[in-house]
């Protein structure tokens, strides 16, 4: 069968008929301009949102790792004849955003190509009439959702999220799932809906303009409907090639899904990975037909190597680390949202990175906390008494070598004791704030207290500069059981006094408006407890004396929380839960009465594991890139999507939240 070529240029100038959808388009083939390389990573750029009311806007998205320059980029509608734009930035930075207006013109009925200098498409999307007012936009995931009309205002220049209708179409949900350019040349759609559809009528292209659409239907008869959750495959009879892309178009002519690789990036193929939604790989083994491997390198195909290692499969385990299965998977309650950030979630560092002289077996990583002075520090809290302070390398998380390559072990006051560290903060003084549940010397005992560290102390082991022990105040969890010792304090968030006074927060104690000056010892602001037994906050200002000044309990809605900590971007306070709540956060502010209470949640992105998701930041908004910050969480139990998947082993996850 034929097959289609890189498109590094066109030495002719030529007439082309284009039939799509019953429509007949006549243009000219203009050539294409000189030979000239290709960017790295220029094929994790996508179009993510297109306009042809008037403004004839265009918005571009890096779904990569590094920041790829679209200097000499053009573009051209249903002419394809190619014409240079200029974009509100010359390059775009990884998770990043640039525009641009149509020098030609876009109609009701068209389409958009982009290519590179060299004259290498890097991406298209096709619309029926009136499919662009207000605007086509990607939803479900920046740079990798369903194409669908927006249902309201565009979003050019940030993600699509707020433009995307509540409901995406059932054949939105079909998704090119894997694709090979061996020579066999097969397409692989999933169908990752609740009902079937029918895509006999349904056209695909590839990434040479010179070619015409063909239908599924005549390259595999019986390729006519794909049922929930299942797969259809069809052979290319236009070909596929190196440096190629797949499109692929609904009855209407609008563009369904497209998939863009480099050279060899579609051999043996390229799958989605995880199956169905995630980014694409190049696969060690094709599975056309059937659920994707995700065995291979990251990078083959559109989608290109976000930060660390892909959700999906395929992951090895070093010795001595050990995965522990979740426990306690509870209902996610009522009127929770979806996650408002991107869809997509990465694998943040290193198997079993967390290994330790008190538990070689890499899991209970537990609170997170980002370093509000410096964003590059994540620091981490590990149950059987560890901190790491952790900085990116290669995209993903890494124990800082300049402050322990192995972290640093914690005591309770006077050296002594293993405290089973939960949760973690950064106090307004920059000192770390620990919470735990017990000594692990003696575990069947409770031990609920505030612990302070300065960071900066030399040394392998740290004590506390102030330990604030609260155990007394929760005698139900002091039965002589572990499991109800275990119940505790296992998130700790630091608020600020300007945010408590600036919302009018009522001080429990007065009943008035809470004045900080009332608590001259206490510092700059107070810290907020999170005790799984019951999911209640517990508010305590932590005075230098060594004293603590309890201001009452803050019901979150919940019936535990894993973690607690205080977004200035979006000035509320969350309390996370783990699977024992469906993987949420609880967004909580200062109500009109002066208290407290929940005010949105929402769940992880459902391309989690569910499992015990125990610790849980969001990037200060000093580090937005592209309307995004960055959002990660930890498992304590290192399970990942279990045995022989590329998460087991791991303990972070990076994902992406609105600014």
């Amino acid at each position: 069968m034929p097959t289609s070529h890189s498109r590094a240029g066109v030495a002719s100038v030529c007439a082309a008929t284009l039939t799509l959808s019953g429509m007949l388009l006549t243009g000219v083939l203009a050539a294409q301009p000189a030979a000239a390389a290709d960017p790295a990573g220029y094929q994790n750029v996508r179009i993510n949102e297109v306009s042809s009311n008037g403004s004839d806007t265009v918005e571009l998205y890096n779904t990569g790792s590094t920041a790829v320059s679209i200097s000499g980029w053009k573009m051209s509608d249903d002419s394809f004849s190619a014409q240079s734009f200029s974009p509100s930035a010359g390059t775009i930075p990884a998770g990043g955003f640039v525009t641009f207006n149509s020098p030609k013109g876009l109609g009701d009925a068209d389409k958009l190509v982009i290519y590179t200098s060299g004259g290498t498409v890097v991406d298209r999307v096709d619309w029926a009439t009136d499919k662009a007012k207000p605007a086509m936009a990607r939803c479900g995931g920046d740079g990798t959702g369903a194409w669908v009309t927006a249902t309201t205002a565009t979003t050019f220049g940030g993600p699509n999220a707020s433009g995307c209708p509540s409901s995406i179409p059932a054949a939105s949900r079909v998704r090119i799932n894997e694709a090979t350019s061996d020579g066999s040349d097969t397409v692989e759609l999933y169908n990752g809906g609740t009902s079937a559809v029918s895509v006999g009528s349904w056209k695909y292209v590839d990434g040479d303009t010179s070619h015409s659409a063909a239908t599924i239907s005549s390259s595999s008869p019986s390729a006519t409907s794909i049922p929930a959750g299942g797969y259809v495959t069809f052979n290319s009879t236009i070909g596929l090639g190196d440096n190629d892309s797949v499109f692929l178009l609904d009855g209407s002519g609008d563009t369904v899904d497209s998939l863009t690789w480099a050279t060899d990036g579609a051999k043996p193929s390229d799958e989605r990975c995880a199956n169905g939604t995630g980014w694409f790989r190049t696969a060690t083994t094709a599975t056309l037909g059937s659920a994707n491997s995700c065995s291979g390198s990251p990078g083959g195909g559109t989608g290109g190597t976000p930060p660390g290692q892909l959700l999906g499969g395929g992951g090895s385990l070093t010795s001595g680390c050990t995965p522990e299965a979740p426990s306690g998977t509870g209902s996610t309650p009522s009127g929770t949202l979806a996650w408002p950030g991107g869809a997509d979630v990465t694998i943040a560092d290193n198997v079993c990175a967390f290994t330790t002289s008190t538990g070689p077996e890499g899991r209970d990583v537990s609170g997170l906390a980002f370093d509000p002075s410096n964003p590059s520090v994540l620091w981490a809290a590990k149950n059987k008494n560890w901190l790491f302070k952790l900085v990116k390398s290669n995209g993903k998380w890494i124990p800082d070598p300049t402050w322990s390559a192995t972290g640093k072990q914690i005591r309770f006051a006077g050296g002594s004791g293993e405290p089973d560290s939960e949760g973690l903060s950064v106090g307004g003084n920059g000192h770390l704030y620990v919470t735990t549940e017990r000594d692990n010397t003696d575990n069947t005992k409770p031990k609920d207290t505030i612990l302070e560290f300065d960071p900066t102390a030399t040394g392998s082991t740290l004590t506390p500069i102030h330990q604030w022990d609260m155990t007394s105040q929760f005698p139900q969890l002091n039965t002589g059981d572990k499991d109800d010792a275990n119940l505790g304090f296992e998130g700790v968030g630091y608020v600020p006094d300007s945010w408590l006074t600036a919302n009018g927060w009522v001080d429990p104690l007065t009943g008035a408006a809470y004045n900080p000056a009332n608590y001259p010892l206490h510092g700059a602001g107070l810290y907020f407890a999170g005790l799984e037994w019951d999911g209640s906050l517990h508010v305590y200002g932590l005075n230098s004396d060594g004293t603590f000044t309890t201001f009452g309990t803050i019901a979150t809605g919940k019936s535990s929380v894993m973690d607690v900590t205080f977004d200035a971007g979006t000035q509320r306070l969350v309390a996370t839960c783990d699977n024992t709540c469906g993987e949420t956060h609880t967004f909580m502010k200062v109500n009109a009465s002066g208290a407290i209470v929940p005010d949105v949640t929402y769940t992880n992105p459902t391309v989690m594991p569910t499992d015990n998701l125990e610790g849980f930041a969001l990037a200060p908004t000093s580090t937005c890139t592209g309307g995004t910050r960055e959002a990660v969480w930890s498992d304590d139990g290192i399970y990942g999507f279990g045995s022989g998947s590329s998460s087991s082993g791991h303990a972070l996850y990076s994902g992406t939240f609105p600014c």
